[in-house]
């Protein structure tokens, strides 16, 4: 009886993670037929540092719109560098930035699609640098090409949600003690 009882509440702690789990999961930021080419490991601080050394490799990085330009055959977006999150979103915390890039695509972008200020996560392959004034001084931008661009719903400050999905349970045996647990926590 006590078998039976276990093998009903695995059964429906097996149902309910099935339909919780997809809520759980974020959105997909990086397309499947770029997921394999992505290198994950090269930071921004490698790629301003020594820039020639990763031309060619496709990376992830994030932040906020700083501006966009429209040329004759491009479209050049300024980004300001701000870390991502495991869900590769940028962090709230514009101070942590690193420095600025540049995302380039050579199809028409209306800049109306993504104002200033919006976040972004750009998947891109670095092409080099480009180096133009602000205020005063020459700054030399990483350069990527555009290959995948991901755009953030505007969140106002202190707006992000501390609500997660949680799915956890248990089997226990021995010691007097024992039974099937589960939970599902919001």
């Amino acid at each position: 009886m006590r078998c039976e009882r276990g093998r009903k509440a695995a059964r429906l702690l097996a149902f309910v993670s099935v339909l919780i789990l997809p809520y759980g999961c974020g959105p997909q930021v990086i397309p499947k037929e770029l997921e394999g080419q992505v290198d994950r490991n090269v930071s921004f601080l490698q790629l301003k540092e020594s820039p020639a050394m990763y031309i060619g490799r496709t990376v992830v990085l994030g932040g906020e719109v700083l501006s966009v330009k429209r040329a004759n055959d491009t479209t050049r977006i300024e980004v300001l560098q701000i870390p991502l999150d495991s869900s590769l979103e940028p962090v709230p915390d514009r101070m942590t930035s690193q420095g600025r890039f540049l995302a380039v695509q050579k199809e028409f972008l209306d800049p109306a699609t993504v104002p200033v200020g919006t976040r972004i996560t750009v998947i891109g392959e670095m092409t080099g640098t480009t180096t133009l004034p602000i205020d005063d001084i020459q700054y030399t931008y990483p350069t990527l090409k555009l290959r995948h661009l991901k755009v953030w719903e505007r969140q106002p400050p202190g707006s992000r949600s501390p609500v997660s999905i949680g799915i956890g349970g248990g089997i226990g045996r021995g010691g007097g003690f024992g039974g099937i647990g589960g939970g599902v926590g919001f």
